[in-house]
């Protein structure tokens, strides 16, 4: 039995890394969140990154059993984004 344990993306505690990221990005983090906000937003756009990855992943394999989504589909999911009441394509009524 391992005493490792696997955290969820955006879960368990904070680990020091070293990165290596553009000065031009670096500069425009600190104007945005300073010098001790800085580890919390490069953290959650890595966040971010993550779940656009999974949603592209999940886009591909359904289109790829499914066939593309159909410029309804799409629209509904946007108004889902939007928090519209009306969802559109697929709503039970």
């Amino acid at each position: 039995m391992s005493d490792e344990v696997n955290y969820g993306v955006g879960e368990g505690p904070t680990a020091n890394v070293s990165v290596s990221l553009h000065s031009g990005n670096i500069a425009a983090v600190r104007a945005r969140v300073g010098k001790r906000g800085f580890s919390a937003y490069v953290d959650a756009a890595v966040q971010r990154q993550i779940e656009r990855d999974n949603l592209a992943e999940l886009t591909a394999a359904h289109e790829a059993e499914h066939g593309v989504f159909s410029d309804a589909e799409i629209e509904a999911a946007r108004a889902l984004l939007r928090g519209d009441a009306e969802g559109g394509v697929g709503n039970a009524a």
